[in-house]
Formats: C-alpha cells, sequence, structure tokens
C-alpha cells in the first residue's frame, strides 16, 4: 500500500512539474521562488518564433507599443534575443540601480558611443580610455555648474527678443511654426555659454551655418565645426585674451596630474556640447510650448506665475528668478517625460549581477548581455504615474512629487548615477528663458492640431507643425510695480 501511494504521489508530482514548466515555458516567465535556487534564474526571453510578431509590432506600431506590450507579458525585467544579440530591458527604479550606478569594470556604455568618435575627435569622450574621459567629466561638471551659468542669464534674455520666429522687435500679429525653427532656435544660446558667438555668427551668414548645423553630426559640419572652434581657442591662447565662458574654463581645466587640456580636447568637448545642446534644448522646447498652449489650465497657471515674478522684480531677470519659476519648471520636466529626447539608455554587462523586482522575483543579467533602461516604458508606470497619459505638472510639485515617491532612478531624463548628465541645470534654463519670455510677452494660441510623435523610429521625433498664433501683450502697469 505504500508502494502504491508513494507511486501515486511521485506521478503526480511529475505532472504538475511537466505541467508548470510547459505553462511557464510558454510564457517565457520562470517565477520560482529565488530563495529555493542558488542562483536565481536569468529574466524570461523572447526569442525563436516569437520574435516575429515583435517585429511586426515594431514595424506597425513602433518602439514605444512594442516595449510596452513586452513589459505587459512579463513584467520588469526581460531579453530580447535576436540574431545572436541579448538584450535585457530593466524596468522601474527597483531594478534599475546598478544601470546607473555599477563600476565601469562590471558595466558600461562602451562600443554604443563610439559612433561619436569621428564626430568629436580621438582626443575626448569614447576615443580616450576610461580613467581620462573621468576626468574629462570632471571638467563638463565644473564649468556647467550653477554658480558659472549665472553670466549667460542676461545675454540670452537678449537673444529671445523678440523671440523665435517673432520677427522685427515690434512685430505686428501673425503666426509661426515653432517646429520649423527647431535646429537653430537654441543655438545663440550656446554660442554665448561656449564663447563662439562671433564666429559663429559669421558662419551662419547667408543660411550656411543653418545648413551646417541642421547637419550636426555628418563629416562635413564636424570638420566645419571643429575647424572654427580650433581657430577660438588658438587665437585666445595668442592675444592671452580671457573671456567668462564654457570654452574658456575648459581651456584652464587641468588633468590630476596638472596636464593643461590641449587644442584638440578643448575642441572635442566644445563640439560635444554643442551636438548634445542643439539636439535636445531645441525638442524640449517644442513640445513644453505644444504641451502648455494645448492645456488651458496649465498655460494660465505658468501665466500666473510669470505675473507674480514681474510683481516682485519688474524686468530684472537673472539666475535666482529663473529658479523661482517652480511651475514652468515643471511644465518642462513633464513635457520631458512624456516626449524624452533619448527614448532609451543602452549599457554592455562586464560581470553578472542580479535584479530583484517590485514583486520580489530575482533575475541574473548575465556577462556579454546589452542592458536597457527604456525611458519611454520608465516614464509610464501607472503605480508610479497617476493619469500617466494626461499632461500634468502638478505631479512633480509639493505634496506629490510622483518621481520622488517612486524611487531614486524613477525620473531618468537626464540618465543618473554615474553617467548623469552634468548639463541638465543649463538645459533647463535655457528652456525657461525662452518660455518665460513669451509667456510675458506675447499672446499665443495653438492654431495648428497637437503635433504627433513618431514612435517608428526609434529616437522618436515631432511629426507635424507647431503653428502658434501671436500678438504682444500688453502688461498692465500695476505688474511693473514693485
Amino acid at each position: 500500500m505504500d508502494m502504491i501511494n508513494s507511486s501515486a504521489v511521485s506521478s503526480s508530482i511529475a505532472l504538475v512539474f511537466i505541467a508548470a514548466v510547459i505553462t511557464k515555458v510558454a510564457w517565457g516567465r520562470i517565477t520560482a521562488d529565488p530563495a529555493s535556487r542558488n542562483t536565481p534564474p536569468h529574466p524570461p526571453a523572447v526569442s525563436g518564433s516569437s520574435i516575429i510578431p515583435l517585429l511586426h509590432t515594431l514595424v506597425t506600431k513602433g518602439f514605444r507599443t512594442m516595449l510596452q506590450e513586452q513589459y505587459t507579458k512579463f513584467g520588469s525585467v526581460f531579453t530580447i534575443s535576436f540574431l545572436g544579440m541579448k538584450t535585457t530591458f530593466l524596468v522601474g527604479p527597483e531594478v534599475s540601480a546598478h544601470f546607473y550606478q555599477g563600476p565601469e569594470s562590471e558595466i558600461s556604455q562602451g562600443s554604443f558611443l563610439e559612433f561619436t568618435v569621428p564626430m568629436f575627435g580621438k582626443d575626448v569622450g569614447y576615443g580616450v580610455d576610461i580613467a581620462t574621459r573621468t576626468e574629462q567629466n570632471r571638467f563638463y561638471l565644473d564649468v556647467l555648474k550653477p554658480a558659472k551659468l549665472r553670466c549667460h542669464v542676461a545675454p540670452m534674455l537678449q537673444e529671445v527678443e523678440p523671440g523665435p520666429g517673432l520677427g522685427s522687435p515690434n512685430p505686428s500679429p501673425g503666426c509661426t511654426d515653432l517646429a520649423s525653427h527647431r535646429p537653430t532656435c537654441f543655438l545663440p544660446f550656446i554660442w554665448i555659454a561656449i564663447g563662439a558667438e562671433k564666429n559663429l555668427r559669421k558662419m551662419t551668414e547667408g543660411g550656411n551655418g543653418r545648413e551646417i548645423l541642421c547637419e550636426m553630426g555628418t563629416a562635413r559640419a564636424s570638420a566645419r565645426l571643429s575647424s572654427i572652434f580650433a581657430e577660438i581657442v588658438r587665437s585666445r591662447k595668442s592675444s592671452n585674451r580671457v573671456e567668462e565662458d564654457v570654452l574658456q574654463n575648459l581651456m584652464g581645466s587641468k588633468y590630476k596630474d596638472g596636464r593643461p587640456t590641449t587644442e584638440a580636447e578643448v575642441t572635442g568637448l566644445i563640439m560635444a556640447i554643442l551636438f548634445a545642446g542643439q539636439h535636445t534644448s531645441t525638442a524640449t522646447s517644442t513640445w513644453t510650448g505644444a504641451r502648455l498652449l494645448s492645456h488651458t489650465e496649465c498655460l494660465e497657471a505658468a501665466l500666473e506665475e510669470q505675473q507674480q515674478i514681474v510683481k516682485k522684480h519688474g524686468d530684472n531677470i537673472d539666475y535666482d528668478t529663473l529658479l523661482e519659476m517652480s511651475f514652468l519648471h515643471c511644465c518642462i520636466k513633464e513635457a520631458l517625460r512624456m516626449h524624452p529626447p533619448g527614448p532609451i539608455f543602452l549599457s554592455k554587462v562586464h560581470k553578472n549581477f542580479t535584479v530583484r523586482t517590485r514583486e520580489g522575483y530575482e533575475y541574473e543579467i548575465p556577462k556579454g548581455h546589452t542592458i536597457a533602461s527604456p525611458l519611454v516604458i520608465n516614464h509610464n508606470i501607472p503605480y508610479i504615474y497617476k493619469d500617466l497619459d494626461v499632461y500634468d505638472p502638478h505631479r512633480f510639485g509639493p505634496g506629490r512629487e510622483e518621481d520622488r515617491l517612486g524611487g531614486k532612478f524613477t525620473y531618468n531624463t537626464f540618465s543618473g548615477g554615474r553617467h548623469a548628465c552634468p548639463g541638465e541645470a543649463y538645459a533647463y534654463m535655457q528652456v525657461k528663458v525662452i518660455w518665460s519670455h513669451l509667456l510675458r510677452n506675447f499672446e499665443l494660441k495653438l492654431v495648428s492640431p497637437f503635433p504627433e510623435t513618431d514612435w517608428l523610429k526609434v529616437t522618436p521625433e515631432l511629426r507635424g507643425k507647431v503653428e502658434v498664433s501671436y500678438k504682444r501683450r500688453m502688461l498692465p502697469r500695476s505688474m511693473l510695480e514693485n
């Protein structure tokens, strides 16, 4: 009897086990208690015949929808295996710490950014060893820190009068397409900061500059700009002229061993700033305007904030005044949540590591995998962001602060940890200068349909026009009284 019962129990256990394995393989997910295993399992994987419907979704519905479907199906950690390359996606703050904080010896951006070497030169960034690159990042942190940004506000304010695409200093009512100004609307700001204003203005005469700057990243544009920056560096050195700008600070930067930066290094570092500023701040400004002008309540709150600023400071706008524009800051931040310039960050795994999900599952991420932090999903997690499809700047304000309540790596538009972008404060400053000026001085209305996002591209772009009607706003005198 004991033998029969034992056999029956064994058979039952075997059947249950086989059924469980079949179910888990079909869904691509292992949910065994990690405490019962010596080594956590690898993440659930999409491979083989499952790749075909995944690719179909990518082609027909876009990158974001494809990732969203996998996240819904597998959870916060999953691997897509295609043509021998295994990419593991880490969704949410609970599994993102090592991605952003792991040491370079264990996780690095490696070859993913080597394409920048022909653009910026072999003397900077991913053309040099890790130690040198780390010191160059320190140069950026120093020259872009808030204390050194204050001097740029006044000349920036001069540049925005009368504002991008608004014609003469006293324009008649009209209409302009903000999207059409994206390639160059921020360039005067960048020129001012890096100290190349006069030289780049000469380049833009006759429209040649716009063409070059629109082609940023091509060999032709990189060579032309590199030549201009090198000329500026040589001119300053030969004349012993000292300016108060980013270029001068980089020229004066020194490595830990006391070696000063070279002409090639300064040129390459400046090129990187120009490239980053053009392709991110311009898109952010356009999306911020489109979102604000299509949400009446948010627009009125932003206008009210500007009115209070005028009452308190009059026309004396400076860096500290910009810091007081907390709601406008949240408006920009929310636009970045919904429209991140970089939708995904990638790194390479050099040493196995383990992640633990919000639900308690543990997975081992193997050496050799590419790991991805997809902002297009991270910024749209329902248990963190309430009404995530709604443009709601208040979500970042006092009393809510959804990005902080979700954890350290909940909001990563400017990356984080070891790879945090040193230009974050400068980027916000640029967008605030433009939109605070426009809100104070113009009545604006979005007259075209809200622009769509082209999700079929890995780097999503704004699709369509952002046509805005404008006319001068006549502020009551009482607003100008302190």
